[in-house]
């Protein structure tokens, strides 16, 4: 008896032992090691790959997308983003809010998503055509009237950020070649050539946006 207490007494410890050097290793040691190297070798990414001002005042992740709105419309001297800034309904995040990331899941001839497809393209039409500059129907690609998978996505095609050219110009009293090469300047190729498609961040457009627009 004597001896099978002993020997379980003796389990327990170097149990609790094992316990004790594992979570200092794995939860204090192996943490701040990575924490320390992240912070030395990549320090933008490691703080959330945040997007300054010209002030130096922190506006936003380049990885996460954003809302520009004028009350609970969108404010359309910006760029805007994919359908999760409230011009159509085709996302389970209606505003870019980290806390809910994910796609409708809804099939391609599900009507509602039509409906809202149709919408999304309607108004993106309406907005975009000024100053005797029509957008077409067929014009408008798809990632204007369809959120990501995430409902989080920052970027755009050129081919969407194209079509908001002349609306952008009007309203901040820019020239269309202005805006056209703000456009040209904040597209980013294919990751390494191949992987992906062009795409453009809208924070960073904007904010170059805003800068061009305050030298005038």
């Amino acid at each position: 008896m004597n001896n099978s207490v002993g020997n379980t007494g003796r389990v327990l410890w170097a149990g609790l032992r094992a316990l004790l050097v594992l979570t200092v290793i794995c939860g204090v040691l192996y943490p701040l090691a990575v924490t320390g190297i992240a912070q030395v070798a990549f320090p933008g990414k490691a703080n959330g790959s945040e997007i300054k001002d010209a002030s130096g005042k922190v506006v936003g992740s380049e990885l996460i997308g954003q809302t520009y709105l004028a009350g609970d419309k969108p404010d359309l001297k910006w760029f805007q983003p994919r359908p999760s800034n409230g011009l159509g309904a085709n996302s389970v995040n209606t505003r870019y809010k980290l806390i809910l990331s994910g796609a409708t899941n809804r099939s391609g001839d599900n009507e509602d998503l039509i409906t809202w497809v149709k919408d999304a393209k309607a108004a993106v039409v309406k907005d975009n055509s000024v100053n005797g500059y029509t957008v077409e129907p067929s014009d408008v690609p798809a990632d204007a009237v369809t959120s990501s998978g995430s409902g989080l996505d920052p970027h755009i095609s050129p081919e969407y950020a194209g079509l908001q050219v002349h609306r952008v110009a009007e309203r901040n009293h820019l020239t269309v070649a202005q805006v056209d090469k703000l456009v040209a300047d904040h597209t980013d190729d294919r990751i390494l050539g191949f992987i992906g498609e062009p795409r453009v961040n809208v924070l960073q457009l904007n904010l170059a946006l805003r800068t061009l627009a305050e030298r005038q």
